[in-house]
């Protein structure tokens, strides 16, 4: 891990003490600012200095924390999990930059095994309709403000109607290839879409996924209702796809 030394973090000002600033009041601001600034810097690099701490699955039991060479001397394994304080959940030790790094693990592929359920998917499909929806109406509502005219008016109201679900398809496709791998209602609920081997799933895989989301509205939801008796929970726009929707693992 990178040594920081006293002299990349501390400047040396003029203390605010030492100043009389009844004598000097244009420069009050000014030594304030600075003074700020030198502080958040200083805390900042302080931050850096500090060395990470991580959790470890032992027999099934979180311990910790421990620095990394006390995880050398724990002689972890690419497979054992940890997370820091500030992780949302554990992960394993090859998922986890640093670690491969400082340890020589290789990344490998995480093989899903936990997947969003029906009510999760649902849920996280209202949100994003709400969000979408919302955004639409919101504009729809501004722009007609300053519209006068009550054909134009209509025009606007029916074209909300077809630009909705397209705002809704680009939305879909690129929060889904994002680096989060999830619009704002999977993020919410703690879900997120990848393929077979867990990776995230590429533009051309996100295009394909939500045009296949047709098929499964197309048979009157039926293509949704298949998660119900797949064994990875997959709808029918997902089996065309070749994607997963999963949800991380809980210790």
């Amino acid at each position: 891990m990178a040594r920081y030394s006293s002299s990349h973090c501390l400047f040396q000002i003029v203390s605010i003490k030492q100043v009389k600033f009844q004598q000097y009041p244009k420069l009050n601001l000014l030594f304030v600012l600075i003074y700020l600034a030198t502080a958040t810097a200083t805390n900042h690099c302080y931050f850096k200095m500090m060395p990470q701490q991580y959790f470890l699955v032992i027999n099934g039991k979180p311990q910790g924390p421990f620095s990394v060479e006390q995880l050398k001397e724990h002689k972890i394994k690419p497979g054992d999990f940890l997370k820091t304080a500030a992780m949302d959940d554990y992960k394993e030790a090859h998922e986890i930059a640093e670690l491969r790094e400082l340890l020589g693990f290789k990344k490998q592929s995480v093989i899903p095994q936990y997947f969003g359920s029906f009510d999760q998917r649902l849920m996280a499909v209202a949100i994003d309709w709400f969000f979408v929806w919302g955004v639409c109406v919101v504009g729809a509502f501004i722009v007609v403000l300053f519209v006068n005219n009550a054909a134009t008016r209509t025009i606007i109201a029916l074209g909300t109607l077809v630009f909705a679900p397209l705002l809704s398809f680009v939305y879909h496709v690129i929060m889904e290839c994002s680096a989060r791998q999830a619009t704002f209602g999977k993020q919410i609920l703690k879900i997120r879409v990848c393929d077979m081997q867990g990776e995230r799933i590429s533009t051309g895989m996100s295009v394909v996924r939500n045009l296949a989301r047709i098929f499964s509205v197309a048979t009157f939801f039926i293509g949704y209702l298949l998660s119900f008796f797949t064994k990875q929970q997959q709808a029918l726009h997902d089996m065309i796809a070749g994607t997963l929707v999963m949800k991380d693992r809980l210790i």
